[in-house]
């Protein structure tokens, strides 16, 4: 849901998404098995090529609530392209 508006802000203002980069945070589930499918739809919703979506995980070393496995963190990274202004 997030993600979908965040598009919808952008296209307001005239822009588009170049790049996604998603890492990801927990200790469990294992991500390698879902990270195709989680780039394919990532870049569905932000209207872009899958290619130029990465989603990659990491641990804490089970430090902290991600690394007592309850919850998963998320940082993303956004490269975006907004028209020149006048």
């Amino acid at each position: 849901i997030f993600l979908r508006r965040a598009v919808e802000l952008l296209q307001e203002k005239g822009g588009h998404t170049v790049n996604l980069d998603v890492t990801l945070i927990c200790e469990v589930p294992k991500i390698g098995p879902h990270r195709e499918a989680m780039e394919k739809r990532i870049a569905d919703i932000a209207g872009i090529e899958p290619r130029r979506v990465s989603v990659k995980a990491t641990t804490t070393e089970r430090l902290g609530f991600t690394g007592r496995g309850e919850g998963i963190a998320a940082q993303a990274i956004a490269t975006v392209r907004l028209p020149r202004e006048s």
